[in-house]
C-alpha cells in the first residue's frame, strides 16, 4: 500500500532525507522512529504529498504521489503533529465540512461523521467550539478527520500526543484494531508505543534508514536481551556460583548480594549455546533450592535506540 523508493529531500545544500526505501503492506502498523531532526516528519510529509521529492518515488496503493496526487491522496488519512483545525468551528460542523471535502454526500456525510465521533469518543464535545477544547480532545478531533472516509492508508504523526494514560490506551487499541485492515505508519517518540502497537519498526538517523525489522528483532539487539536473572535466599555467593556452573550452556555469571542477604545472579549463555529460565528453574528444583525471582530479560528499546543512532555515537566521542 505504501512504497518509498530511494526517496531524497534537500533543503538548499542540506540533504534531510537520503535514499530512504521501505514498504508497508495492508495489515501492518509500521513504527517510524528517529532522533529529532532525523528526517521523520519530512519523510511523512513527502509520503502525504505535502512536500515535493528531490529524488526517488513514492507509490500509494499503486499511484505515484507526484504523478497521480489526487488518486493517491484519496487513499490516505493524515494526522500531522500539532494537527491544525478551524478553531472557530464547532466539532460537528468541522467534521461535516471535512467529510464533504473528502467527497462524501447526503446521508453518507452524517453516517461517516457519527461513526468517527463514536470511534474517537467525541460525543460530549460534538457541539463545542474547537478553540475551547483541551489538547487531548483537539487531538482526537484531528484523528477523527483522518479516518472519516475510512482510508486504507493512515499516516499518524505522534497520535497519542497530549492524551492522558486512559486516552493513550484507547488510541493504541484503536490503531491496533485498524491495523488489521489498513496500512498504517506511526511516528512516535514513545518507545513503549512501538511494543504496544507496531508489527514492524524502521529507524531513520541523519536522513538515512538504519534499521528495518520487527520490534522483537530490535529488542534482540539490546545487551540485556536473553540474560537470565535469578534471586535466591539463604545461600552464599560461592555456593550459588558453584551450583550454576553445573549448567552446560552457562557462559558468564555475575552475583550481587542485597542488603537483606538475598543473592541476585545475572547469567549469560556461551556464544554457541542457549540458556533459558526453564533450565535454571529445573536446576534449582532438583537441588531443592528456593528462589523468589527468575526471568529472562527482554531487552530495552531505549538502549537499542541509543546504540544505533548518532546520539549514542556522539556520547561515545565525548567519552
Amino acid at each position: 500500500m505504501i512504497k518509498t523508493i530511494e526517496v531524497q529531500k534537500s533543503f538548499g545544500s542540506s540533504l534531510a532525507v537520503d535514499r530512504v526505501s521501505f514498504e508497508v503492506k495492508k495489515g501492518e502498523v509500521l513504527g517510524f522512529l528517529g532522533p529529532n531532526g532525523a528526517g521523520k516528519s519530512t519523510t511523512m510529509r513527502m509520503i502525504t504529498g505535502f512536500l515535493p521529492l528531490s529524488g526517488g518515488k513514492i507509490i500509494i496503493g499503486g499511484y505515484d504521489i507526484e504523478e497521480q496526487p489526487l488518486q493517491a491522496k484519496r487513499l490516505m488519512g493524515y494526522l500531522p503533529e500539532n494537527a491544525p483545525a478551524y478553531t472557530d468551528m464547532p466539532v460537528l460542523s468541522f467534521l461535516q465540512f471535512i467529510a464533504k471535502i473528502r467527497g462524501l454526500r447526503g446521508s453518507d456525510v452524517d453516517a461517516a461523521v457519527e461513526k468517527a465521533i463514536a470511534t474517537c469518543h467525541l460525543e460530549k464535545v460534538r457541539y463545542q467550539i474547537i478553540d475551547t477544547l483541551s489538547k487531548g480532545y483537539l487531538h482526537r478531533v484531528c484523528f477523527a478527520q483522518a479516518i472519516l472516509h475510512d482510508p486504507p492508508v493512515l499516516i499518524l504523526d505522534e497520535p497519542t500526543d497530549g492524551l492522558d494514560p486512559n486516552q493513550k490506551h484507547e488510541m493504541r487499541e484503536l490503531i491496533k484494531e485498524m491495523g488489521k485492515q489498513k496500512a498504517i505508519i506511526v511516528s512516535t517518540h514513545i518507545l513503549e508505543e512501538v511494543e504496544a502497537i507496531c508489527t514492524r519498526v524502521i529507524i531513520i538517523d541523519q536522513g538515512k534508514l538504519v534499521f528495518n525489522g520487527s520490534p522483537d528483532e530490535l529488542l534482540a539487539q539490546s545487551p540485556q536481551a536473553g540474560l537470565v536473572h535469578l534471586r535466591v535466599q539463604g545461600r552464599k555467593i560461592e555456593e550459588l556460583r558453584t551450583k550454576l556452573q553445573e549448567l552446560p550452556s552457562l557462559g558468564n555469571v555475575s552475583i550481587n548480594e542485597g542488603k537483606d542477604g538475598s543473592l541476585t545472579a545475572t547469567l549469560t549463555a556461551k556464544s554457541d549455546k542457549k540458556l533459558s529460565a526453564a533450565k535454571v528453574a529445573k536446576l534449582m528444583q532438583e537441588a531443592n533450592w528456593d528462589f523468589d525471582e527468575l526471568y529472562t530479560g527482554k531487552g530495552r528499546l531505549d538502549e537499542v535506540f541509543r546504540r544505533i543512532t548518532s546520539l549514542d555515537s556522539a556520547e561515545e566521542v565525548k567519552k
